[in-house]
Order: C-alpha cells, then sequence, then structure tokens
C-alpha cells in the first residue's frame, strides 16, 4: 500500500458547529423525560442527532446521573457533549464521563473586571457624548434550493433565501430568517437567543420552526391563513405565533 508524501496524519481545520443550549431545571430522569415527551410532542425526528449543551447553573447543587441524562437525550436525538455552569469541584466528575466542560463564556464575562482592575486611575475630563456602537454583519444570501438533508447557519446575521427550503432541509440563523420562495423544512431564527428575530417566507408549509430555542411543530396541520398571503412567525412570550403580514397591517 502507497502513502502520498503531501498527505499528513492528521490535519487541523477550524469547524462551525451548531449545539443546542439546553438548560435544565430539573435533575431527574423521569421529569427530563416528561419534559422531552412535552417538547417533542412524539415526533420522532424532532431533533435530528444535534450536537447539545446542558447548562445547569440553576440545579448545579444536584447530583447527576450522567450515563443515563446522556442516554435520555441520546433517545431524542441530542448528543450531549458539553455542561455549562457546573461548579468547579464536579469538573473532574463530569469530565470522568467524556464530557466537556463549556466555560468560554463565563471565562469572557470574567475578563472584564479583571482589565478594569489593573487599569490606573485617569484624570477627570469632559464626558464624550455616547455613540450608538452598531455592528452590521451582512445577510447571508442563498439563491439555490435548500435540498433535503441541507443545513446553512447564517452566524451573527440574517439568512435570506431566494429559492425553496425543501423537506428535511435545515435553515438556521442568529437573527431573522426571510424566504422568498415556500418553507417546508426547519427553520430556526434567532438560534443565539435573539427573542426580537422573526422568520417570513411566501409560503409556509414547515416541518419545524423556532424562534430563540422556542419550537413549534405542525404535525396537526398549519393555520389556516389567508391565500397568497406571506407568512411571518415571531415570538410573543413563550409562544410561536403565525399571522399574515398583510393581515397584521
Amino acid at each position: 500500500m502507497q502513502n502520498s508524501q503531501t498527505r499528513k496524519p492528521i490535519e487541523i481545520k477550524i469547524a462551525t458547529v451548531v449545539a443546542v443550549a439546553i438548560i435544565l431545571n430539573k435533575a431527574t430522569i423521569p421529569e427530563l423525560e416528561l419534559a422531552l415527551k412535552d417538547i417533542t410532542a412524539g415526533t420522532p425526528d424532532f431533533f435530528e442527532d444535534e450536537f447539545a449543551i446542558l447548562d445547569i447553573e440553576a440545579i448545579a447543587e444536584e447530583k447527576f446521573d450522567w450515563p443515563k441524562v446522556c442516554a435520555l437525550f441520546k433517545s431524542f436525538g441530542l448528543n450531549v457533549v458539553a455542561i455549562r455552569n457546573a461548579r468547579p469541584e464536579d469538573h473532574a466528575y463530569i469530565r470522568g464521563y467524556g464530557l466537556i466542560i463549556d466555560a468560554v463564556s463565563k471565562l469572557r464575562n470574567e475578563e472584564a473586571p479583571l482589565v478594569a482592575a489593573i487599569e490606573e486611575p485617569k484624570p477627570s475630563a469632559p464626558t464624550p457624548a455616547p455613540q450608538l456602537q452598531i455592528s452590521n454583519v451582512p445577510a447571508m444570501v442563498v439563491d439555490t434550493p435548500v435540498r433535503a438533508g441541507t443545513r446553512i447557519y447564517a452566524r451573527g446575521a440574517d439568512l435570506i433565501i431566494t429559492a425553496a427550503v425543501n423537506n428535511g432541509a435545515e435553515v438556521i440563523a442568529d437573527g431573522s430568517i426571510h424566504i422568498y420562495a415556500p418553507l417546508r423544512g426547519r427553520a430556526l431564527a434567532g438560534a443565539s437567543g435573539n427573542t426580537n428575530a422573526r422568520i417570513y417566507a411566501l409560503t409556509m408549509e414547515p416541518e419545524l420552526v423556532s424562534i430563540a430555542g422556542i419550537y413549534r411543530t405542525f404535525e396537526n396541520g398549519f393555520p389556516e391563513l389567508p391565500a397568497q398571503h406571506p407568512v411571518q412567525i415571531k415570538l410573543i412570550g413563550d409562544s410561536i405565533e403565525v399571522s399574515s403580514m398583510k393581515s397584521a397591517a
């Protein structure tokens, strides 16, 4: 067998991985299982081998049976890879089960006071007028149909699609999603927690929609709306609202 001299045994590249963040307020298996059944509403492919990060800040003092917790989420199509907001004394215990401690966001928050502490006092000076900081991230534009099995993620931006999103496809954006064609697959807007994000489509026939982690499926049919009207989906409290854009005017 011949090996290519230019091919390295290992090549490292930066990859973008989308993970579902799940906040746990209970630690017992029966309560978690019941909650997952409520969320998925019996849809077997509600989650499709997604990566999941479990945030246990609210119940960090609880004792977790991690193999059983991970097996439970796995049975619903969620692969637990990391734990967020665990107590430092529990990190070794968690890592013992092959899980990662997600400490990135916490470290970032802790950097701010450290920098402030080493700054020397500065002489007082006239306070400049506050300036509005605007982060202008261009929207991602997709002009081709999104086929089954394809996943598109617009990180930190809106997602604009001018062709159909087919059944089995998944489109994700940290901002809003605009589809100038039928939406028949899955659309997840506000993926990083933006509750003001919306989903727009000329024709709504989705398998699933989500705003800031709040999901809704339509196995019992889509709400009856006026024909030939674009539809928008937005978050009202903890509920997904579906409405005709013209009727909302």
